[in-house]
C-alpha cells in the first residue's frame, strides 16, 4: 500500500503584487494599525526604484517547483504568504480540502527567531487547528548544500573585484530588535554560525557580521548596521567591500533596494566598490537543501 501523500508548506514573509497593494500590505505588517502617509509614501517609492512590486511570491513559487521536484510524487507542495496573498491560513484550508492530513512547514528564512520564523509557526498551527497533523521545519542554516551554496556565490562574487584577496566580506541579515536577546533567542549565534561556516567554505581569511533593513520604530535593533560597517571601513582605508546576505534567500526589497540603491549610493559617496552575492532563489543547492529538511522532518514523524 502507497504511503499517504505529504503537504509541504514553503512560506515566506510576502509582498505587494503592485504600488497600489503597499499601503494595504503594510496595514498587514502592522497589525491592523495605519501607517503614517509619508511613510507610505516613502515605501511605494522603494517599490517603484525596484519595478513597481515584489518579487517575492513568484521567486518563492520558483523555489517550492524545485522542492517539488526533488522530494517526488509522495510530497505535494503548497506556497503561503505570512503578510499577503496567498495567506497561511488560505493556503491551509485548500491543503485540508484537497484531503491532506499532514503538513510540513518550513520558512524561507535558514535561521530561527521566535519573532520570525516563531511567528510562521504560530500561525500554520493555528490555521491547521487540529485539521492537520503539522512538523515544522525550525531552523535548517546548517544544511551542508545551504552553506555550500552560499560559498560559491561568494568565490563567484569576489571575482568581479581587481583583487579579490583584498576585499571585505560582510554577512547580513536582516535586524530584529534588540529585546530579543533577553529572552535568549538563537538568531545572533545562528546567523554567527552559518557566517562562519560559509566563510571556511569559501576559504576567507576576514569577515564580519552586519545587519540590515531595521524597522523605523525608536527601539533599538541589533547591530553593528551595514551603513555603520561601510562607513568604518572606508575610513580606515578599504576601498572593496562585498556584501553577503546569508539571512536572505531570495531578491525582494531588502536586497534590490536596501542593498543595490541604498547601499550602493553610500559606497559611491565613500569611494568603495561595493559589491553583493547574487541571490539563491532557486538554485539548486537551495532547493536541494530545503527538501532535505523537509523530507528528514517527515521521516522523523513516520509519515515516510
Amino acid at each position: 500500500m502507497a504511503a499517504e501523500q505529504v503537504a509541504v508548506l514553503v512560506m515566506a514573509y510576502g509582498g505587494p503584487g503592485d504600488i497600489h497593494e503597499v499601503e494595504p500590505y503594510l496595514m498587514d505588517v502592522r497589525g491592523g494599525r495605519p501607517t503614517k502617509p509619508q511613510l507610505v509614501e516613502d515605501i511605494r517609492a522603494r517599490y517603484a526604484r525596484i519595478g513597481g512590486r515584489s518579487p517575492i511570491l513568484e521567486l518563492t513559487r520558483a523555489q517550492a517547483a524545485g522542492i517539488g521536484r526533488v522530494l517526488g510524487d509522495q510530497f505535494r507542495v503548497y506556497v503561503g504568504m505570512r503578510h499577503w496573498h496567498p495567506y497561511i491560513h488560505d493556503v491551509v484550508a485548500e491543503i485540508a480540502q484537497a484531503g491532506l492530513r499532514r503538513v510540513v512547514g518550513v520558512a524561507m528564512a535558514p535561521h530561527y527567531s521566535n519573532m520570525s520564523v516563531g511567528a510562521y509557526e504560530k500561525k500554520l498551527l493555528q490555521a491547521a487547528d487540529g485539521r492537520l497533523d503539522v512538523s515544522l521545519v525550525r531552523t535548517w542554516w546548517g544544511q551542508p548544500q545551504f552553506l555550500d551554496a552560499v560559498a560559491d556565490r561568494i568565490l563567484q562574487a569576489l571575482q568581479r573585484f581587481p583583487k579579490p584577496s583584498l576585499v571585505e566580506v560582510v554577512f547580513t541579515a536582516h535586524s530584529l530588535p534588540e529585546r530579543i536577546l533577553a529572552s535568549a533567542d538563537p538568531y545572533p549565534e545562528e546567523l554567527k554560525a552559518s557566517a562562519s561556516e560559509a566563510a571556511k567554505r569559501a576559504r576567507l581569511k576576514n569577515w564580519r557580521l552586519a545587519y540590515q533593513s531595521a524597522g523605523a520604530t525608536a527601539e533599538p535593533w541589533l547591530g553593528p548596521d551595514v551603513t555603520a560597517v561601510v562607513t568604518e571601513l572606508a575610513k580606515t582605508g578599504h576601498d572593496a567591500v562585498l556584501l553577503v546576505p546569508i539571512g536572505f534567500v531570495c531578491d525582494h526589497v531588502e536586497i534590490l533596494y536596501d542593498i543595490d540603491v541604498e547601499y550602493q549610493a553610500l559606497a559611491r559617496r565613500l569611494g568603495v566598490q561595493l559589491e553583493r552575492t547574487a541571490s539563491l532563489n532557486a538554485d539548486p543547492g537551495l532547493v536541494a537543501a530545503v527538501a532535505d529538511v523537509v523530507r528528514t522532518a517527515a521521516s522523523g514523524r513516520g509519515w515516510l
